[in-house]
């Protein structure tokens, strides 16, 4: 007579531990969702500001950036007037930090080296989101003419002038 034995798999100690395997692969991973559940969200822009770019003494062009009012009411509150009570703007201030194909950063009014910029909130605060409406060829153009790949810029890259556009104007902008 020929014995049976219970298979490898179905012995107690090798189901606990699949048990165990699979309940882990669902804690790691709780945000399983289909597509259709992920709602996107659509945020008006409240505020369009332009900064125009020069590479040396060369002017290159103007970005426009939209900003999201509801979403980022700080960023927005920036305009105007900083804690120590001199104007915040960012006419002279340099691109400090830029690498081909990944970032182009800049806006330290305080120090224009990135080591930190004074708020009219006093001190700093996080990044918030924002997005270039216009002027991706500009930043494209500081990338060629100016980036690297350890950050340093090859030429001097300025905010030659900025401001706020005002809404009757967005459509002669875009």
């Amino acid at each position: 007579m020929m014995r049976r034995d219970i298979s490898h798999y179905l012995q107690p100690r090798f189901l606990l531990i699949f048990l165990v395997a699979i309940i882990l692969v669902f804690l790691a991973f709780p945000n399983f969702q289909r597509e259709e559940d992920k709602a996107e969200e659509v945020h008006e822009i409240t505020h369009r500001v332009f900064l125009d770019v020069d590479i040396g003494e060369q002017r290159i062009g103007r970005l426009v950036i939209g900003l999201y009012g509801q979403v980022v009411p700080k960023t927005v509150g920036e305009m105007g007037t900083g804690a120590n009570g001199k104007e915040l703007h960012y006419k002279g201030v340099p691109f400090h930090r830029i690498i081909s194909g990944f970032v182009v950063q800049g806006g330290d009014i305080a120090h224009g080296d990135g080591k930190g910029a004074e708020s009219i909130y006093g001190g700093t605060f996080p990044d918030e989101n924002f997005k270039v409406i216009q002027g991706m060829d500009t930043v494209y153009a500081i990338e060629g003419g100016a980036g690297t790949y350890n950050g340093k810029p090859r030429k001097k890259v300025v905010i030659a002038d900025s401001g706020e556009i005002p809404m009757s104007k967005w459509d002669e902008e875009t």
